[in-house]
């Protein structure tokens, strides 16, 4: 018996863990098995009257009970763009302190949305394209493709490939494609980042034409929701420059298209073709 979990790393947002539901239920659909919304921390402090009643489930507990319901193998999906610490840190960690209690479990991680040493797929930069499009009226648009920002260097690589894609699928469509972090944080090591996106809004070379955000997040949340760290950003570079111009696109997590990408994902895993980690159960190590 096997439990799969589409896994987000968790937000105090309820909308958040509303699309990661919505997900998950596609993929159900799409996969012809049940897939369960589990995000790694925080969402379980949701008060459950924001969740239609339901309480956020975070991923140790839920895979804890799925064990103690009989399952032996777990696949957890990640609902995220690249190799975060997250998934090969304190997922590992989470999921041996599992494997301590369960020692007949083994644990399979899928590959993130986009994977760096496989194929080159531009579903994702396609989906991008598609929200950039929405956007697209007269006068061919400065694109800024931003995310979160992150201490890793290999997920920072994932959002300027796609920004290398994202150029090319829109090359004849919009006037430039340039990448950007939300935020990073201080010191050398961690100038990979750049530029910071209130930066970029303040390059003269963005006030001559309307500008639009290509945005790299999968749900609502802190950041990139309504009133977000992302709205503050482009309002206070607005009043610093009278004659910028910017328009957000939709979330990456909010497309259709989505769940299209993570079902190859989970099929790769289940088919033992491609995945991030595989954590054997520790009886089957001792035999």
């Amino acid at each position: 018996m096997r439990a799969i979990f589409l896994v987000d790393n968790g937000s105090l947002r309820p909308a958040a863990t509303r699309n990661l539901r919505r997900v998950a239920a596609l993929l159900s659909q799409q996969a012809g098995e049940t897939v369960h919304a589990a995000s790694l921390l925080h969402s379980h402090k949701i008060p459950a009257d924001e969740l239609e009643g339901i309480p956020a489930l975070t991923l140790g507990p839920a895979a804890e009970c799925s064990a103690e319901q009989g399952a032996t193998e777990i696949i957890v999906l990640p609902f995220f763009f690249g190799p975060s610490k997250a998934l090969t840190g304190y997922l590992p960690e989470r999921m041996a302190t599992l494997q301590a209690r369960f020692p007949n479990v083994s644990v399979r991680v899928a590959q993130p949305l986009v994977d760096e040493r496989g194929d080159n797929d531009l579903r994702l930069a396609r989906l991008l394209a598609d929200n950039v499009r929405e956007h697209l009226n007269g006068t061919p648009p400065r694109i800024a493709l931003v995310d979160h920002g992150s201490p890793i260097p290999e997920v920072t690589a994932v959002r300027n490939r796609l920004a290398g894609q994202l150029s090319v699928l829109l090359a004849d469509e919009v006037a430039c494609v340039a990448a950007a972090s939300m935020e990073r944080r201080e010191g050398e090591a961690y100038r990979f980042n750049e530029p910071l996106l209130e930066n970029l809004l303040d390059n003269p070379d963005f006030h001559d034409r309307p500008v639009v955000l290509a945005m790299l997040f999968l749900s609502p949340g802190r950041h990139a929701g309504e009133e977000g760290d992302i709205a503050e950003i482009c309002q206070d570079a607005q009043q610093r420059h009278p004659t910028l111009s910017v328009a957000t696109t939709r979330l990456v997590g909010e497309h259709s298209g989505i769940v299209e990408i993570l079902h190859s994902r989970l099929c790769q895993a289940l088919d033992g073709q491609r995945f991030l980690l595989e954590l054997p159960a520790p009886d089957n190590t001792l035999r």
